[in-house]
């Protein structure tokens, strides 16, 4: 292949050409689109002056369409309020003339009152003159009647008076003494019926705890392993359970001895499953004495559950129903608390249902009436200031809390069920069997506290009342000052204390009454 070789000039020449015709062509096309451009914008500009235009002539269009209707409005309104105006002017005018003929009216009627009011005045000057010779002629009478009685008249109604007041009073005496008999009778007849009723309807075994439990043995080799080497395991066994264990005296039995029902229970129990499993020394007494304490906590809690529904008493809180339970260990004169608590729920309830009241609050202040009795051999206070204790704690009626304070009438009774747990209680108590005193230890021990009261000087009279819960004393005002009251009382409670054997507390009360005698 040839290669041709040019003069520089001419390539620079060549260049310079080039560049020429290029910016040649760059004019040339700015050229032509800036007329292009000049051309579309005039376009637009005759565009935009014809659619102003347009839009000017439509405008114009529509503000005449606006003033001829509003014109039209304008006078369609003008004619309503000229009708308007019309309706008005007619109703006002009619009015008028109503009023007119009401006041013709009125006129009329004023002018016949008047005459009427005429003839009233003259009739009423009449009866006035009437009126003052029928007093002139009753005064006349009246001075007559005077003086032919001798008395006035005011002498003579306060006779008549006095006189009916006397038969009045009379009759009313006899006729409330007729019906205070004819109640009393009503009242009495019907307390006998319904007591009556509820002791047949009511059947409650009375189960009386004594102070020992025994324990059969299988042989009498059985008691030289509970006794253990030189008696660690009998030692062990009433240092744990509290319960004395006598052994020497019954063959093949060994007798528990303890005041208290749940001690004893529980001894029982962990001595039978000794017995049972025959291995008997201290670590193996201590694990029997625990499972036996688990058992009777159980056995409490399926208790008060049992107590419940025996007595139809629901939604009682949890700590109560174990408490109802932990009653079955307690016992007042022999004669379980819980049964005696069940028994006052039932026959509350009867009696209640029998005065048409609420038998499910009386059943409910029933069960609970002796509830303090299961904690009063661990907490100070009588058992009806621990049961008010614990209703209020576990939130029970007012209704049931008075029940519980008033049933040995340490307050008064607020409603009939406090009323009538009181005497379901007496009625427990004093069934033949439910109790274990009899009438003489009971009588000797109400003169015990009657004979200590009297032993003071100052002492007028004493009663023992409350089924010897309380002793009353009447003090003589001229030997015992206010002063001297408070010592007497805390004297008389010690003395009481230290010589009598007694159940649950006694209240010793003291009266002083100062009297002001005279005689003429």
């Amino acid at each position: 292949m040839r290669t041709i070789n040019l003069p520089m000039w001419m390539i620079i020449l060549l260049a310079v050409i080039f560049v020429a015709s290029v910016g040649i062509g760059i004019l040339v096309g700015y050229m032509i689109r800036k007329r292009t451009a000049e051309s579309v914008i005039g376009s637009a500009e005759k565009e935009a002056e014809s659619i102003i235009l347009e839009a000017k002539k439509t405008a114009e269009a529509r503000k005449k369409e606006i003033l001829v209707e509003a014109k039209e409005e304008s006078l369609r309104t003008k004619n309503e309020l000229e009708k308007e105006v019309r309706e008005r002017k007619n109703d006002i005018s009619r009015q008028e003339k109503r009023l007119q003929q009401k006041e013709e009216n009125l006129d009329k009627k004023s002018d016949s009152l008047d005459k009427r009011g005429e003839l009233l005045t003259k009739r009423l000057e009449n009866v006035d003159k009437k009126l003052k010779s029928a007093e002139e002629l009753l005064g006349a009478r009246q001075a007559e009647l005077e003086r032919i009685a001798g008395l006035t008249s005011e002498q003579a109604r306060e006779l008549m008076l006095s006189s009916l007041e006397d038969d009045l009073k009379h009759e009313k005496a006899v006729m409330i003494k007729e019906y205070d008999a004819l109640i009393k009778q009503d009242c009495d007849k019907k307390a006998r019926e319904i007591i009556a009723n509820a002791i047949q309807r009511c059947a409650v075994d009375h189960v009386a705890e004594s102070t020992v439990s025994v324990v059969t043995l299988p042989n009498d080799e059985m008691k030289g392993r509970i006794i253990g080497r030189e008696g660690r395991n009998i030692r062990t066994l009433e240092s744990l359970t509290g319960i004395e264990f006598i052994i020497d005296d019954t063959p093949e039995a060994v007798i528990l001895s303890g005041f208290d029902a749940m001690r004893r229970e529980v001894a029982r129990i962990a001595l039978e499953r000794l017995i049972i499993d025959g291995r008997v020394h201290p670590a193996r007494i201590e694990e029997m004495v625990e499972k036996a304490k688990k058992e009777v906590e159980q056995n409490i809690k399926e208790e008060g559950e049992s107590a419940t529904f025996e007595a139809g008493v629901h939604n009682l809180h949890p700590e109560l129903v174990r408490l109802l339970g932990k009653l079955k260990f307690r016992t007042s004169y022999g004669q379980n608390v819980l049964k005696h608590s069940i028994e006052v729920s039932h026959l509350c309830g009867i009696m209640a249902a029998e005065l048409g009241l609420d038998s499910t609050m009386a059943k409910r202040a029933g069960l609970l009436h002796d509830i303090g009795k299961a904690i009063d051999h661990d907490v100070d206070g009588s058992h009806i200031e621990l049961g008010v204790a614990l209703c209020r704690k576990y939130h029970e009626s007012p209704l049931v809390i008075n029940a519980v304070e008033a049933h040995h009438g340490d307050v008064e009774p607020e409603s009939i069920v406090a009323v009538l747990v009181q005497a379901a209680d007496a009625i427990s108590a004093a069934r033949p069997g439910a109790r274990r005193e009899t009438l003489e230890s009971y009588i000797k021990r109400l003169e015990a506290l009657e004979n200590i009261a009297a032993s003071f000087n100052g002492v007028e009279k004493s009663f023992a009342i409350q089924a010897g819960r309380e002793l009353r004393i009447i003090i003589i005002p001229e030997l015992v000052d206010e002063d001297s009251m408070k010592i007497m009382a805390r004297d008389i409670a010690e003395k009481i204390h230290s010589e009598l054997e007694y159940p649950g507390k006694i209240k010793v009360n003291l009266i002083r009454e100062t009297r002001a005698i005279d005689y003429a």
